[in-house]
């Protein structure tokens, strides 16, 4: 029997999905029972999730009819709609891409529906639901799904900020995050809608909502830097330096208090879609170091083969730092490691802007670093792919060092201090912890700019790290009067 959940069309040549046909079979198993006038027993847990499984399928197949399946899930419900929740989740985080464009439809409604009678779970259907966002896709299909989730977001604000208001710092993020990528381009009028909507729904959250942003942590003011060219948010950023009482929420009086709150990494799952978290997830930790070429190729030509999609790269660097913390047995092995493949996505990049966001994204955590409240592991990516990078790619070390002492010098100049004593930090905490045994590879390295170890020495010279004995920041200095300075890039 052809499937109404699943275009086949599309998918040729894929076995059926175990779950998707679970819902069919229950549909056509209990059709009977979907018409009225419906039984009001209740039901045991077996029946009760196959009719939930039943009225799922009825309502994302049956568009006519949805509205009375509806009503007859409201009259057999008795969890709170965990169950039925649970089940919608799934099919977005499973079939989204798969299905057809009428079972979308009917996710979005299906949603609204959860959403007005605050079912259990709706949040994880709402993280579903902005996860299938497509970073740097332009497609009609795309902006469909942008267009209407910030429209959810707006129209079921008092009721998201009554019983869900974390669903809102997670809708900025996103939102925000798109953001950087649609105002980049100039495209047609739909486009330019999508644009002011989610640019009403950011400016609300942090208007009304401000408390909420402060969810995010640090990782709001890197989305926002992207966005002061944009006159809404250039006020924003204003007030955030300059007049923090303006945001009328006690407690928050500097913006070196967004600095120092760790970003959780549900957020960069936000950013990630549940297909690419997997492959990657693979990558790294199945895929043996020297074995890799095919697999990037492979994800390369899935997830970046699009040339406005570059910046896909960002949350990608941003997701294996701070989401993805491997164990110390796949640490051990020979499996591909985390700052190789940010390596090989660095390469990737052929646009500047987009690089130098990359290498922010790789650096982030550094310049705030704190032992108390922060991970080793969201760092160490960013000093293994340095040390490793020498000699036989020594323009990477070179290239990275540069950028993050730019980042020192230049990041935030009213706080430089702060982000000298994360910088500071993280390098004690590298070595302190066993993550490298002694910078001498950075420091000894004759291929690396004298200016560029003069910098790193005195870097290091602000914590207990020994670096190095047998180079101290004088003989650098006198390297340095020998040799040109290289100038530092973005």
């Amino acid at each position: 029997m052809a499937s109404k959940l699943i275009n086949k069309a599309a998918n040729t040549y894929e076995a059926d999905n175990p779950f998707a046909t679970s819902l069919s079979e229950a549909f056509h198993l209990l059709e009977p029972q979907l018409r009225p006038p419906f039984p009001l027993t209740i039901r045991k847990p077996p029946e009760y999730l196959d009719i939930n499984r039943a009225i799922l399928y009825a309502i994302l197949t049956d568009t006519h009819l949805a509205k009375l399946h509806f009503k007859h899930l409201h009259a057999i419900v008795t969890d709170g709609y965990c169950f039925f929740t649970s089940l919608v989740t799934r099919v977005v985080n499973e079939l989204y891409t798969k299905v057809f464009d009428t079972v979308k439809i009917q996710l979005i409604w299906v949603c609204l529906e959860m959403i007005d009678v605050s079912a259990v779970g709706v949040d994880g259907l709402l993280v579903a639901l902005l996860r299938q966002i497509r970073g740097g896709d332009f497609s009609d299909a795309n902006l469909w799904l942008c267009l209407e989730l910030v429209g959810v977001f707006m129209g079921r604000w008092d009721c998201l900020v009554e019983e869900e208001p974390l669903m809102l710092s997670s809708g900025l993020y996103v939102f925000l995050r798109l953001l950087a990528d649609h105002c980049r381009l100039s495209l047609d009028s739909k486009v330019e809608i999508l644009k002011r909507k989610e640019i009403e729904f950011c400016v609300r959250v942090f208007k009304e909502q401000f408390h909420l942003c402060l969810k995010i942590g640090r990782d709001l003011v890197r989305l926002l830097q992207d966005l002061v060219h944009v006159p809404e948010f250039r006020d924003l950023w204003k007030d955030l330096l300059l007049q923090p009482a303006n945001f009328r929420t006690s407690g928050f009086s500097d913006i070196s208090q967004l600095y120092q709150v760790r970003t959780s990494s549900r957020y960069f799952l936000l950013r990630i879609t549940p297909e690419m978290e997997s492959q990657l997830r693979f990558l790294l930790t199945s895929v043996e170091l020297g074995s890799q070429s095919r697999y990037q190729i492979w994800f390369g030509r899935k997830f970046l083969n699009v040339q406005d999609n570059e910046s896909l790269v960002i949350d990608i660097v941003r997701f294996i730092c701070c989401a993805h913390h491997p164990c110390n047995q796949i640490i051990l092995s020979n499996v591909i490691p985390r700052w190789a493949v940010i390596g090989w996505l660095i390469k990737c990049c052929t646009k500047n802007h987009v690089e130098a966001n990359v290498k922010l994204a790789l650096f982030f955590d550094w310049l705030f670093f704190n032992e108390e409240v922060d991970n080793i592991m969201n760092i160490e990516p960013g000093i293994l792919l340095m040390i490793n990078s020498i000699p036989k790619y020594i323009e990477m070390t070179h290239s990275l060092l540069e950028f993050l002492f730019l980042l020192v010098d230049q990041y935030d100049i009213e706080r430089k201090d702060l982000i000298v004593r994360g910088v500071s930090s993280a390098f004690d905490v590298l070595k302190r912890k066993g993550v490298v045994q002694s910078f001498d590879a950075l420091i000894g390295c004759e291929m690396l700019s004298p200016f560029l170890k003069e910098r790193l020495v005195k870097l290091l010279s602000c914590t207990n790290v020994s670096a190095v004995s047998h180079l101290q920041p004088a003989d650098l200095l006198s390297q340095r009067l020998q040799s040109p300075t290289l100038g530092a890039r973005i």
